[in-house]
């Protein structure tokens, strides 16, 4: 199979791992050192900034699950060239502290190697996100 579809593969994988909310597969896409950052304000919203680690990827899960509900999510396409990743969206998301709906388009930009994300940049409208905490 072509790299770039090996690729493709182990992003949709990602997505439906995310979406069932299995943190164990979530984990089996990364190395033990993952170059993570979501960047916004990491002060009001604790799940932003950078990470590295697998545990330090799973206390992000665990505050993102915390305190968001999901309503929905679109996929709008997943762009591979070389080992690099770009997946684009949508989605709606209640945030649990004041009850406010966030609707937010956004990117992840991944790069990955020997079939493991090693790097991992998510872009989405976080001061929305921020406001709604």
């Amino acid at each position: 199979m072509e790299q770039a579809n090996i690729n493709r593969d182990i992003a949709a994988s990602l997505l439906t791992a995310m979406g069932n909310r299995d943190i164990a597969a979530i984990l089996s896409f990364f190395g033990e050192n993952t170059d993570w950052y979501i960047p916004g304000d990491e002060a009001n919203v604790p799940w932003l900034g950078k990470r590295q680690y697998k545990s330090e990827i799973a206390d992000f899960y665990k505050l993102l699950w915390e305190n968001t509900v999901p309503i929905d999510a679109s996929i709008a396409g997943i762009f591979t060239n070389g080992n690099q990743v770009v997946i684009s969206g949508e989605f709606t998301t209640l945030m649990t502290k004041k009850k406010e709906t966030v609707q937010s388009m956004f990117f992840i930009h991944m790069i990955i190697e020997n079939g493991l994300i090693t790097r991992y940049r998510l872009l989405e409208d976080s001061f929305a996100v921020s406001a709604a905490m």
